[in-house]
């Protein structure tokens, strides 16, 4: 149940992400060019891709896994492999022993990717508020007087 929805996610953080990038180059080719709304716009496109690459790794351990073989046949003790447990976040990769050790192998580059990504689309948003906040006075005081 839970796997086309994440399914769906994927293409929608994917189709946000396109679109957004079709938005920003509109807007830079325009004449005035709004910062706050390229703000929004781009924290749009960060926060979809952030979106987009999680459900991708989500998916991909759910079905089998790209991970390489990262396991050791056998421990420094000498246990043999017992097999490899996969978790969805932060798309960890576990080897496990016959005598129950376990060695972790934590895909940085999907977490780099995914924290950046989400990262910069709430500073963008937060830069988007504040600039907001300074044009807007400015556009009522002309309005009044």
């Amino acid at each position: 149940m839970l796997l086309p929805l994440v399914g769906v996610l994927l293409l929608g953080g994917v189709a946000t992400a396109g679109a957004s990038i079709v938005t920003v180059v509109l807007m830079v080719n325009t004449a005035p060019l709004a910062l706050p709304r390229l703000c929004g716009v781009l924290a749009l496109f960060f926060g979809s891709s952030a979106a987009a690459v999680y459900c991708y790794g989500w998916l991909s351990v759910t079905l089998g896994g790209p991970f390489p073989a990262l396991c050791d046949d056998r421990t420094g003790s000498g246990a043999a492999s017992a097999g490899v447990v996969q978790e969805y976040w932060p798309l960890r990769s576990a080897c496990v022993y016959a005598d129950g050790a376990t060695v972790e192998h934590v895909s940085v580059s999907v977490n780099v990717l995914v924290c950046l990504t989400a990262g910069l689309a709430v500073v963008l948003a937060c830069a988007g508020v504040v600039l907001r906040r300074r044009v807007q006075p400015v556009m009522d005081g002309r309005a009044n007087s």
